[in-house]
């Protein structure tokens, strides 16, 4: 059974408040909010999206036309009922080796702090990944004066194991401009994929980091989430289906460790399981078919013994650029497999 929901705008800290059950509704109607990144601390879903705003730049295959500027905050009691606006917990301003379009970011606790990792471009034009820290899961956050060394592309993921390490996923190919890094080295011709010619080789790879126990850098060297197909072997970069394209995510359910990504030009939400936090991970299927819109980022969270797929739609703007965050209950059969969605 789905759950629907519809809600009203309101300002910054004061509630949105849920109408009668209908289609399911954005969860902000305010402004126009993508990739949430939803996590429980203290009781509470916070939701950590980004801010789509219109900057009339044309469409393009690097996402040009992404400008966001900064991030709001927001939580929920419970799913279905209020949700508060924190108002502005990070801005582009405020962070000095940021330019320009801080696109999805994610967030993390440990040791009384909350952290939240965020990509931008820097004044060179090469997207890294941002730290910022607060007290409170709500913010304000501040922003570390350098990105975290090694960092490239964007999307950051972060999970936190059983065993208190903590990884962070990250990546995105075309405007997320992970292929430019293929070879070791940032090279700028690189503009989609690998290249023509190359379907057939290994697709390129989300990556993986395992974080300090401080949060704000990397322990160990990068390395690639592989995903692998029913026979063993990798995906293939032609396989467009299933390769990963951008917005990874990670989460345990009864050991088992699921990677779950988006697809992009094919515009599914696809995952893949692992028996260890750096896999390899077995594609097993299709969460979420093509939602309305161009673009699929998501989370997944556990909240009071329900699972919930949080993510995004162009449904309020009719434009791929101006999203609106949406969550709807994920459902699994008796061997842990995710039910498909149909938006």
């Amino acid at each position: 059974m789905l759950i629907t929901f519809a809600f009203v705008v309101a300002g910054v800290g004061q509630v949105i408040s849920q109408r009668a059950p209908g289609k399911i509704k954005p969860l902000v109607n305010g402004l126009y909010t993508a990739d949430p990144s939803a996590h429980v601390f203290n009781g509470k879903i916070y939701i950590y999206p980004s801010h789509d705003v219109e900057a009339d730049v044309p469409q393009d295959d690097e996402g040009g036309h992404f400008q966001m500027r900064d991030y709001h905050v927001y939580s929920m009691d419970k799913i279905g009922g209020k949700v508060t606006d924190h108002g502005v917990v990070l801005d582009v301003k405020d962070v000095p080796w940021a330019d320009k379009q801080m696109w999805a970011p994610d967030a993390a606790y440990k040791n009384g702090t909350y952290f939240f990792y965020f990509p931008a471009k820097d004044k060179e034009g090469v997207f890294r990944i941002g730290v910022a820290t607060s007290k409170s899961p709500a913010g304000p956050f501040k922003p570390e004066a350098k990105p975290i060394e090694g960092s490239y592309s964007i999307d950051p993921a972060v999970f936190t194991d059983t065993d208190g390490k903590t990884y962070m996923y990250f990546g995105g190919i075309w405007g997320g401009q992970l292929q430019r890094w293929h070879t070791g080295t940032y090279d700028k011709t690189l503009m989609t994929d690998l290249g023509k010619g190359q379907e057939n080789e290994p697709a390129l790879s989300a990556k993986i980091a395992l974080m300090k126990d401080n949060m704000l850098s990397f322990a160990a060297p990068l390395r690639d989430v592989q995903i692998l197909d029913e026979n063993g072997k990798p995906l293939l970069a032609g396989d467009t289906n299933r390769r990963f394209f951008e917005g990874a995510w990670l989460h345990k359910y009864n050991g088992k460790y699921y990677f779950s990504y988006s697809t992009g030009d094919t515009h599914l939400l696809c995952y893949a399981e692992g028996t260890s936090p750096y896999g390899p991970f077995t594609y097993k299927g299709v969460i979420m078919n093509p939602v309305e819109g161009w673009t699929t980022h998501h989370s997944i969270v556990e909240f009071k013994g329900k699972w919930y797929l949080y993510y995004h739609d162009s449904e309020v703007s009719g434009k791929t650029h101006l999203r609106n965050v949406k969550v709807r209950e994920l459902l699994r059969d008796s061997n842990g497999n995710i039910k498909t969605i149909n938006p």
